[in-house]
């Protein structure tokens, strides 16, 4: 039997119910954000189940979601503010589920803009993932002076972000665990088995530390 075993669920978000996927676990609780809504982003995004699966394999509860206005998620799509909102209503979801479980969020693309947000303003939240964060297209200035554990996973060959934004947002933050996987597009069509590594690498080293 398969030990991914999803149950649909709904989350009560503050423009109306939104869909989504969810795995038990208990090694801690993941939200993972999908991409940008208005260019065919949803849960069911390619990097978006890879990432989701990745911490599942750890043992990790994990729920994606569809942001408002996404297939069955109601509402419409609000410029990463209300979609903001939506990833604190997942994380308040996930986290009222597994209380005593560390809280994390994952994001790619826009679901790091989106996400991180959350993130941002939620104490709960001890570690945070962002594959391809698009800072060539969004400020991601409010996440200044924070100094969680962030692990960030780009591509050198992303047709949509540049890299070298990446690199320089990169050099902003405290406490980063970077990735730069040479030959990666966007979406890492050829390099998604070092995406997911290289997204819990740190997790890994941390859990062998003394």
């Amino acid at each position: 039997m398969s030990m991914h075993q999803h149950e649909r669920v709904e989350i009560v978000g503050p423009a109306g119910r939104l869909e989504g996927l969810y795995q038990a676990g208990e090694r801690a609780a993941v939200v993972v954000c999908h991409p940008h809504p208005l260019f065919g982003g949803t849960m069911r995004n390619k990097v978006v189940y890879w990432m989701a699966r990745a911490f599942e394999d750890i043992g990790c509860a994990v729920v994606r979601f569809n942001f408002r206005g996404v297939e069955r998620s109601e509402g419409e799509y609000d410029e990463g503010r209300g979609e903001a909102d939506d990833a604190r209503a997942a994380l308040d979801w996930l986290g009222a589920r597994h209380p005593e479980a560390p809280l994390w969020l994952a994001g790619f693309s826009f679901g790091c803009y989106a996400g991180l947000q959350a993130a941002r303003s939620d104490e709960r939240v001890a570690r945070m993932f962002a594959v391809a964060p698009a800072v060539n297209h969004w400020s991601f200035d409010f996440m200044a002076g924070d100094t969680r554990p962030l692990t960030v996973v780009q591509g050198r060959a992303d047709e949509i972000v540049p890299f070298s934004e990446v690199q320089d947002w990169v050099d902003t933050q405290a406490q980063v665990d970077f990735h730069a996987i040479a030959g990666a597009g966007h979406f890492f069509p050829e390099h998604m088995d070092v995406m997911t590594r290289s997204l819990l690498s740190a997790i890994e080293i941390d859990a062998n530390r003394p």
